[in-house]
């Protein structure tokens, strides 16, 4: 397993895949509806740990081209089954384009990634964008690296540590982040940031 990849993570969600759809625990974000009013129609989105395929479905609703991945090949599943289309099976380091996307969202998902691969993971978000293009991702605050009672790794960040993280990837333009409190799939409430990022042009971040 790469840095970019934790094993005991992806292990939990191939077991709960079934539980997890159908508790209704990957449901639609509320960040999703202002992501979405800052991409033209029909943009291009790339969704990464797309879960059971909620927010992939509110997109395509919605006229955009989306491609829907997760590194788990039986969330991956019930997702295609949601969505009748095909949903790529593909871990986070794994991502390996240039330039395709219009946009890339990162749910709740990105948090999973150990600290020391999140910078890399980004720097491929970034490659992975059109000029222009915008990223979103929400994670778990607190600073530290932990494991859950699941056993999931949460790569636990700071404001000041998200956005350092995202600036030693590459150019990014911080656009939006946000504060908030939420609950997840272990039911407990606690403290979650959110980041909006665009590809900076003329290497401005």
């Amino acid at each position: 397993m790469t840095v970019g990849a934790d094993a005991a993570t992806l292990a939990f969600y191939a077991r709960e895949a079934p539980d997890y759809v159908a508790g209704g625990f990957d449901g639609t974000s509320r960040h999703l509806p202002g992501f979405l009013q800052r991409l033209k129609p029909g943009a291009r989105i790339l969704e990464l740990g797309c879960g059971g395929g909620r927010d992939a479905e509110a997109m395509l609703q919605q006229g955009f081209d989306v491609v829907p991945t997760d590194g788990v090949p039986e969330m991956a599943q019930k997702a295609a089954e949601r969505l009748g289309i095909p949903v790529a099976v593909m871990r986070f380091d794994e991502l390996d384009a240039d330039e395709e996307f219009d946009a890339v969202w990162a749910h709740a998902s990105l948090l999973h990634v150990p600290r020391a691969g999140l910078v890399p993971v980004l720097a491929s978000i970034h490659r992975a964008l059109r000029p222009g293009g915008l990223h979103f991702a929400c994670y778990k605050a607190g600073g530290t690296e932990a494991r859950d009672r699941f056993d999931r790794l949460n790569n636990h960040l700071s404001l000041e540590q998200a956005r350092a993280a995202y600036r030693a990837a590459a150019p990014w333009r911080i656009m939006e982040t946000q504060s908030s409190m939420g609950g997840g799939y272990d039911g407990v409430q606690g403290p979650w940031i959110s980041i909006t990022d665009e590809r900076a042009s003329g290497g401005q971040a």
